[in-house]
């Protein structure tokens, strides 16, 4: 890494190019910060894939209460409702901050109404409180404005296509990065004791996902093998409405489309959601697990927006519609081929209200971190929301904190590899949307046999142990041995590496038989 400049002295650093970091490094303006980009920034971030919009309680028959009442209902118990209600309360702010720095939302022909700014419906969510932009190109929007404002920094050094490969500790503490530039063997320690990892999630660690496909959790492995905490890891979240046209990732049919009317349809014409609670418009486990029972029974599902919207797809949704038309479908006369697909993880490194990890000198914000906002199950488009609040607070707590002493820099080699193939099997089949004590068993003994190196498998093995620990189902972890959610499991569980390593080997050693009478 010979022809990347060496870091100012004391600079922090931020892994990760999508939206929770660069507003973490909008927000440490002007002291001088750098930011590690796997990808060009624009590229590869989950955040510029976000079509429904960002969640904000800005329209005249809403309040930050009613928003955070139903982000409690959605996270089914397990959020932090004091972290919650301060990134909700801060969100009207956020979109106006957002609006400055040239985000174009889309506003409504009269005006007036939250300011002219339209507002979408989500499921779960029960007002219209959804900002969008462009339609269905909320997060690619947003993003945008974003980077131009980061590009117009001087205090902001971004380094594209350069990946952190292992946190670097002394004392226990952060004391530096060791990262390489792509195409290049080499690497080298950037000295730092001030780091905030913002990689995103994992989604990409399934067959069937809505992620980018670099989303495979290397922030939450970065941490894990420095020794952090990670909490929750058993809460992913499955899209119901993946585009089933045979691409990896899978297209994304926004939530905003149910909310705009369309049904879930399957083969037969039936509308197996018809009759229960709010129908399409339930919280995402609940819809995921309708879709997946009726596949399960032998079924293909569909989303129909044909009778909600007709000729007027197209307009609302332009970039699912040129998806659409790309695979020979037309929203106006044809309905959707959907399935679930792994799309949100709820859970990460464990964090306190400041992004602060337990390892000293590391903080995570975004969907790398497990906030508290979203508990067992997100609710729709807080996620845009959560990575630019948690951002800013991650910024605020770095600033306040003394930089101190750094790593020399010295020749380490990171030897962790990801071989995303075998993983990608074993979760799709055992750790899916529907989870039993059989399977995630097996998913840990084949995880445990592909070897403490490969970085997926490391991640994963201490996903499947999370998922067989708890013994319910509640939001996206769902067991069919166990379908009932116990009260006495009502709090976040926070897991290690070494922790779950020796859970599997405590799992596969052979139980010797009681002794006979004699």
């Amino acid at each position: 890494m010979t022809t990347l400049p060496r870091p100012a002295e004391g600079c922090p650093i931020i892994i990760g190019g999508g939206l929770a970091g660069l507003m973490a490094a909008l927000h440490l303006a002007p002291q001088p910060v750098l930011v590690l980009a796997r990808a060009p920034l624009g590229e590869g971030a989950a955040s510029a894939w976000a079509q429904g919009g960002l969640a904000a309680a800005i329209g005249p028959d809403d309040s930050p209460a009613q928003h955070l009442a139903d982000t409690l209902a959605a996270g089914d118990g397990l959020c932090d409702p004091a972290t919650a209600q301060r990134i909700i309360a801060a969100a009207p702010a956020l979109v106006d901050a957002l609006a400055r720095l040239g985000a174009r939302f889309d506003r409504t022909p009269q005006g007036g109404i939250a300011g002219g700014i339209a507002l979408g419906l989500e499921a779960g969510h029960g007002r219209h409180r959804i900002v969008h932009a462009q339609g269905d190109s909320s997060g690619r929007e947003i993003l945008r404005a974003v980077i131009a404002a980061v590009r117009r920094t001087p205090s902001i050094t971004v380094w594209e296509g350069v990946a952190a490969t292992r946190l670097v500790l002394r004392d226990g503490a952060i004391a530096g990065v060791l990262a390489r530039a792509e195409g290049q063997g080499s690497a080298r320690i950037l000295r730092a004791s001030r780091v905030a990892i913002a990689t995103g999630g994992l989604g990409g660690l399934y067959e069937h996902t809505t992620n980018p496909s670099g989303a495979t959790g290397q922030g939450l492995m970065l941490a894990a093998r420095a020794g952090a905490a990670l909490a929750d890891l058993e809460f992913v979240q499955f899209h119901p409405t993946a585009l089933d046209i045979g691409r990896d990732p899978m297209p994304l049919i926004s939530e905003a489309v149910r909310g705009e009317g369309a049904i879930l349809i399957d083969d037969t014409g039936a509308r197996f959601m018809a009759g229960q609670g709010r129908a399409e418009l339930e919280p995402r486990d609940v819809v995921s697990r309708a879709v997946w029972a009726r596949m399960q029974a032998g079924h293909r599902v569909f989303l129909d927006p044909r009778a909600a919207m007709g000729a007027r797809f197209s307009t609302r949704f332009p970039a699912i519609a040129a998806i659409c038309a790309g695979a020979g479908i037309d929203p106006a006369r044809d309905p959707l081929p959907i399935r679930p697909a792994a799309h949100y993880h709820m859970g990460g490194i464990a964090v306190d209200h400041h992004g602060r990890s337990t390892i000293p000198g590391l903080w995570a914000c975004g969907e790398a971190a497990r906030t508290g906002l979203h508990g067992a199950n997100r609710l729709a488009s807080n996620s845009l929301l959560e990575a630019a609040i948690t951002g800013c607070d991650v910024a605020h707590s770095i600033a306040g904190t003394a930089s101190g002493r750094a790593a020399p820099l010295a020749p380490v080699e990171a030897t962790h590899s990801d071989d995303l193939a075998p993983v990608r099997a074993i979760l799709s089949r055992h750790a899916g949307v529907l989870r039993d004590e059989a399977g995630l068993a097996t998913a840990i003994a084949q995880l445990a046999a592909l070897g403490d190196q490969n970085d997926a498998a490391g991640l994963a093995l201490m996903m499947t142990v999370a998922m067989r620990r708890r013994q319910e189902s509640r939001g996206g972890h769902s067991r069919s041995d166990f379908p009932a959610t116990d009260p006495a499991c009502a709090a976040s569980a926070t897991l290690t590496l070494d922790q779950a390593r020796l859970m599997a080997r405590d799992a596969a050693r052979p139980r010797m038989a009681p002794a006979s009478a004699s």
